[in-house]
């Protein structure tokens, strides 16, 4: 409750210095802010997941010296399969946590402001509802993805140091291991996957997160996945597809649906395939659509 009533102070009182001619820019920057800091789980249950692996992690150096010396009787492709393990394991599980924190968000962004009634106060500043909407769209499109791509490669650095510590106090040498740990690579695969294909290629299930928080006066997660549960059914009879992102699956490109959440090889990283997918231009519609209906509730809604 404090942290909220802070934000409010400090939203208040950069809405008094608010000329009606402030850049739309400024507008934004602040609603953004107000999302950080009304809603901390956005940053802290992936601060809590890295901190959970890295401690697992450093217990599990003591059988590193062990794992490196057998790695001489494997060949190349298990070695930096091996090696590899950990880092990506890292990255998916703080990937996957940003994902289910941007459902959980999108779907509490506007239905508890509602229900706390600070609606009525949000509505009093200079901000219009577009504005609004846009900045905690741009949470789980863009700021939780950015910052779990930021939280992955710290742990990754801190994983490297801590191995490298170990390797060194055995005796062992580090050529080996870093031969097979193409860490810069394992960054630019970790940046597309979140900043490209989670951004864009989940946009559409946050537009409907977003409309649904914006119109259900409770059990919001009911009324926003009992859709899909059926778009799913129809999808597997229409589309012969398990899962309603199945359909945009058969288009190139389609990985951004369907295999967003998994770390795959170089190879498998084609942007101009998967910017030229009909699909994603059709789910990009998609979310624009259902983020102006998401506008328009907000304009109409009363508190519950």
């Amino acid at each position: 409750m404090s942290t909220q009533s802070n934000a409010m102070t400090e939203l208040a009182r950069s809405a008094d210095v608010m000329a009606p001619d402030t850049p739309w820019s400024h507008r934004f920057y602040w609603s953004v802010r107000r999302e950080l800091w009304e809603f901390r789980s956005i940053y802290l249950v992936q601060f809590a997941v890295a901190g959970i692996f890295l401690f697992g992690f450093l217990l599990s150096l003591i059988r590193l010296p062990h794992k490196m010396n057998r790695l001489a009787g494997l060949d190349p492709m298990q070695q930096r399969q091996i090696i590899e393990q950990p880092f990506e394991f890292a990255a998916g599980m703080i990937m996957a946590a940003g994902f289910f924190v941007g459902i959980f968000y999108a779907l509490e962004a506007l239905q508890s402001e509602r229900r706390d009634r600070s609606i009525l106060f949000w509505k009093s500043l200079p901000v219009s509802d577009a504005t609004t909407v846009f900045a905690k769209a741009s949470i789980p499109m863009v700021v939780i993805p950015a910052l779990s791509f930021a939280i992955a490669v710290v742990v990754q650095v801190v994983m490297v140091a801590l191995s490298t510590i170990v390797l060194l106090a055995n005796g062992i040498s580090l050529d080996v291991f870093f031969a097979n740990l193409p860490v810069f690579q394992i960054w630019v695969v970790l940046a597309y996957h979140l900043l490209v294909l989670h951004s864009l290629g989940f946009a559409p299930l946050y537009g409907w997160l977003l409309l649904v928080s914006g119109w259900a006066r409770r059990v919001a997660f009911l009324w926003a996945a009992l859709p899909l549960v059926a778009a799913g059914i129809i999808a597997n009879v229409v589309f012969d597809s398990p899962n309603f992102f199945g359909f945009f699956a058969d288009a190139p490109g389609g990985d951004g649906f369907t295999h967003g959440m998994m770390m795959e090889p170089m190879a498998r990283i084609h942007p101009s395939e998967f910017f030229s997918s009909m699909m994603l231009w059709v789910g990009l519609v998609i979310a624009a659509v259902l983020l102006s209906e998401t506008i328009r509730l907000r304009r109409r809604r009363d508190p519950l």
